[in-house]
């Protein structure tokens, strides 16, 4: 079983005969999904059969959270509430709440598996600190138990829909005020204080959560390198400490939270499968000439395992294909028809 640690982008809404090799490529586990990629339903629905025909055991992976960050928005997909409409939920109603979470998260399923999509990058599990702008409201509470009870209905509702999750972005991104896509943000408060707040959901979620995304944050009085680079978070603290067993994925390794670190692809990719991330994503590099980056960071690490410079670890190969849907996905009609998904819609309907 072969690992296959790389998350790749592609251009436009359909596969370029360069686009297919690449997915070809051993190296690559999966594509991750944007706007660009995105026409209507039934392209999404070609799009996402046409990478399955090339390789069956691709991730076709998306962030769609709700709120602003939802990559598909019409043609039938549900505009889903920002996650702080949950939170302000459970202040009203906690009971309500969890029942508006698990219908969000059940429609969401629904309808990205229903359109070929095996995994998306939420829930966040990032506190309201009311210091994030690029946090704000994607936080689904300012209380870490709210934050964990509420992310538990989320993955409860995209389970039972057949969709993968990631919880991001550990340890926690809400504190550290400048954007990771633009910045390289700090956060200077102590181990024990983050264990305590911004981390904790991932302790008490541990035994249900899939998979897990670092945040592009340097803590520094834990460690000088972000946590998507740091081993001490990723082995010391997340896995052995914490007791998390699933996926690690890298956050956007072409950000300027990664850049900061490694000035280049390779070293970005290798510094974080080296720290624990069993997945590197490298994000709009298929828009840049052709491709030519993605082209160049497949070569550089072929010549690096040749070499004997690095090596994919074996148990990442398990933890990816364990993100893989168990069961078919269902027509869109048919979801449309289905008693659990009306109900969940009608849930989401009454919070508005």
């Amino acid at each position: 079983m072969t690992h296959a640690p790389l998350i790749i982008d592609i251009a436009g809404t359909a596969l370029t005969p360069a686009e297919r090799r690449r997915l070809r490529d051993p190296l690559v586990g999966g594509v991750v999904l944007f706007a660009r990629n995105w026409a209507s339903r039934s392209q999404l629905v070609a799009l996402t059969a046409a990478m399955k025909k090339v390789r069956s055991d691709l991730l076709v992976t998306v962030d769609h959270e709700g709120g602003r960050v939802q990559r598909f928005r019409d043609d039938g997909f549900t505009p889903l509430p920002p996650m702080a409409d949950l939170g302000r939920a459970w202040q009203r109603d906690p009971l309500r709440a969890v029942q508006f979470a698990t219908a969000c998260g059940l429609v969401m399923g629904s309808e990205l598996r229903a359109c070929g999509v095996d995994l998306s990058f939420a829930p966040v599990l990032d506190l309201d600190w009311s210091r994030a702008a690029v946090i704000g409201t994607r936080s689904l509470h300012a209380d870490p138990r709210v934050v964990a009870l509420l992310a538990q209905a989320l993955i409860a509702g995209m389970t039972r829909a057949g969709l993968s999750h990631c919880a991001k972005h550990f340890p926690g991104h809400g504190w550290a005020v400048a954007d990771s896509h633009v910045d390289a943000p700090r956060d200077a408060r102590g181990l024990g204080t983050i264990l305590a707040m911004d981390a904790a959901p991932y302790g008490w979620l541990r035994h249900g959560l899939k998979a897990v995304m670092p945040a592009h944050v340097v803590y520094r009085r834990v460690d000088a390198l972000p946590a998507g680079f740091s081993a001490r978070w990723l082995t010391g603290i997340l896995r052995e400490q914490l007791g998390f067993s699933g996926a690690i994925f890298s956050d956007d390794l072409s950000m300027q939270g990664a850049r900061a670190i490694a000035p280049d692809d390779q070293g970005a990719v290798l510094a974080a499968l080296r720290a624990g991330c069993d997945m590197a994503l490298v994000c709009n590099q298929s828009v840049v000439d052709g491709g030519a980056p993605i082209e160049r960071l497949l070569a550089e690490l072929h010549a690096a395992m040749a070499r004997g410079h690095w090596a994919p670890d074996p148990d990442g190969a398990g933890r990816r294909l364990a993100l893989l849907p168990s069961a078919p996905a269902q027509p869109w009609d048919a979801v449309m028809r289905s008693t659990s998904y009306r109900a969940a819609l009608e849930d989401i309907g009454l919070q508005g």
